[in-house]
């Protein structure tokens, strides 16, 4: 019997497969560094203590950590293949990732969630999943698809689908809409967890939202939100990707009391800041920069995101769990230095130190599917032939996907919006890319600074229409017929030129080729936008962009249907 022949190597009646010795062992448990030595077989913890393994390594008192858990993240936003992807996080420390393929699906539906299983089958990352729950994520835009309860059934079983993800639409649980409920009722039948996403609902409209089984939250942006969902009962997810950094606000609400109901995520990050910042490993580190004991910012991303989601053999170093660990030099500098998955050494340096399967994409690529636009296509109308009209404004904050809705004056000549070059007012563009209809909603959007130029991308969650921002109708043209060209992808137009572009031809979301390709790519992409067309600094050029389109987030955004007042859950006019 297996369980037999672990007792043996336990009680050491015969030597396991491997012993780490002279360990500083980082205990999540009871909070404290145990010194001794980690005996592992066939890839499980079989005993801390002292012992010898066939073979033994000597850490020389350096710290063993479980391995970090991203608690909640969108493969797709990073732009690489599953594959890829791995290849940027495993190094860092990240062992497991409970992702949530809403982007992928939103464009392909149930091919999409095949296609993220399939492909992180055989990866030395554990890769759990949640069924996006919000496709699309509003009746107030096109997606590529519409996924019902019925739908999601198929795979509500799979021993790698934890539950429903991101619960976007939380005026259809508050209002009880059917299809909302159903999924709701499936997840609970089945007895799977359901992550939330509830940016600004509080009050009764919260306990209603949590009452129906929500247990998760990663949209706080203030500690006061933070704190009344944690007093209702919520696990709390404390999230630092690219667009959206909200650890150095939040970690000012964990106290020695509720750090057990916080856990780390990325939710969206990009390849260059994987590469240089890091993954969960970084938002470790920011915590413990911001007075966070290193034991606590490390259950934060290791036991914590286990107990939530009944990861039972994760998330900590003892008997009966799995042997993914990383060794750290201290818990100053916090410098990972090896990982190991199951007992095997997979990265050493920040390399990665395995290989993967090529995947095949067929299904979730020739994506793009609308006709190319002209300047005629995305002019804004007023009643009046000259003069100046008062409209209402996306005005975009640092670092936040939550937007004001602002009213500023616009110069208007031959009944047409006119840029003006002294005024940060740019044009803003969603343009139907899934069923060729022809829909494109027009707004404008303030805080973004461009000049001289646009940037398109049929990244624009969560429906991923193309989407653009620019400040002449020409270049907007142009940066759009070029991702059109591309089937997907990102391009940035200056003087009717494509300064640069990258092209993501899986769903329009990932690229198929190397990390190493698409970070050199987006690198000169990112550097083209900020120093070329001066896009402001405070924030993300694409990430910000991309989540302009995204109807559940305050307070105003745009899809292709129209200018959306999120708190109103209704359309308005751009006067």
């Amino acid at each position: 019997m297996y369980i037999s022949e672990l007792i043996d190597m336990s009680i050491k009646n015969k030597k396991p497969d491997l012993v780490f010795k002279n360990a500083n062992i980082i205990n999540v448990f009871t909070h404290e560094i145990i010194k001794g030595d980690v005996a592992i077989h066939d890839g499980i913890v079989v005993g801390i203590g002292n012992y010898t393994g066939e073979k033994n390594i000597d850490v020389n008192n350096k710290y063993i950590s479980p391995g970090f858990i991203d608690a909640h993240v969108h493969i797709e936003s990073s732009m690489l293949s599953p594959k890829e992807f791995a290849k940027a996080i495993v190094p860092r420390g990240t062992t497991t990732i409970i992702a949530d393929p809403h982007e992928i699906s939103n464009v392909c539906g149930l091919d999409g969630i095949e296609y993220i299983l399939s492909s992180t089958k055989n990866l030395p990352l554990n890769t759990y999943v949640m069924l996006p729950s919000c496709v699309p994520s509003t009746n107030f835009e096109n997606s590529g698809a519409k996924l019902l309860a019925k739908d999601l059934e198929k795979y509500i079983n799979n021993p790698r689908v934890l539950g429903l993800g991101e619960m976007m639409n939380y005026p259809g649980v508050i209002y009880k809409d059917k299809d909302v409920m159903d999924k709701l009722n499936l997840a609970r039948k089945n007895k799977k967890f359901i992550d939330g996403h509830a940016p600004c609902v509080k009050g009764e409209n919260l306990n209603a939202y949590i009452l129906s089984g929500i247990k998760t939250d990663h949209e706080c942006s203030t500690v006061e939100e933070m704190l009344e969902k944690l007093r209702l009962g919520m696990y709390i997810m404390i999230r630092e990707g690219s667009a959206t950094k909200n650890l150095n606000n939040l970690i000012k609400g964990v106290n020695n009391y509720n750090a057990k109901r916080i856990l780390l995520c990325t939710d969206d990050k990009h390849p260059d800041h994987l590469l240089k910042e890091g993954h969960i490993d970084y938002n470790v580190k920011l915590a413990i920069e911001n007075g966070i004991n290193p034991i606590t910012a490390i259950q934060m991303a290791t036991i914590n995101p286990a107990n939530c989601y009944n990861l039972n053999n994760l998330g900590a170093i003892a008997p009966g769990y799995k042997a993914d660990l990383i060794i750290i030099d201290d818990l100053e500098e916090f410098n990972i230095e090896e990982v190991y998955k199951d007992g095997i050494l997979i990265a050493k340096e920040k390399q990665p130190l395995f290989k993967t399967d090529k995947n095949n994409f067929s299904k979730v690529m020739k994506t793009i599917n609308c006709s190319k636009i002209n300047e005629n296509d995305i002019q804004i109308y007023f009643k009046k032939e000259i003069g100046e009209e008062k409209v209402n404004i996306i005005t975009l904050q640092p670092y936040s996907l939550i937007t004001k809705k602002e009213k500023e004056v616009v110069e208007i000549k031959n009944n047409k919006f006119q840029f003006n070059k002294n005024k940060d007012i740019l044009k803003l563009a969603v343009i139907e890319r899934h069923k060729n209809t022809g829909n494109i909603g027009i707004g404008l959007v303030k805080n973004f600074k461009l000049y001289n130029g646009a940037i398109a991308t049929s990244i624009s969650h969560d429906s991923h229409n193309i989407i653009v921002v620019g400040d002449n109708d020409k270049d907007i043209v142009n940066a759009v017929n070029k991702v059109i060209d591309m089937d997907g992808g990102i391009a940035i137009s200056s003087s009717n030129q494509i300064l640069e572009s990258l092209t993501l031809n899986i769903g329009g979301l990932m690229s198929d080729k190397d990390i190493e390709y698409v970070n050199y790519k987006f690198e000169k992409l990112m550097d083209i936008a900020y120093n070329k067309l001066k896009v402001s600094k405070d924030i993300d050029p694409f990430l910000t962009l991309s989540f302009l389109a995204l109807p559940v987030i305050p307070e105003i955004k745009l899809t292709d249907k129209g200018l959306f007042d999120v708190q109103k859950f209704e359309f308005i006019d751009l006067i």
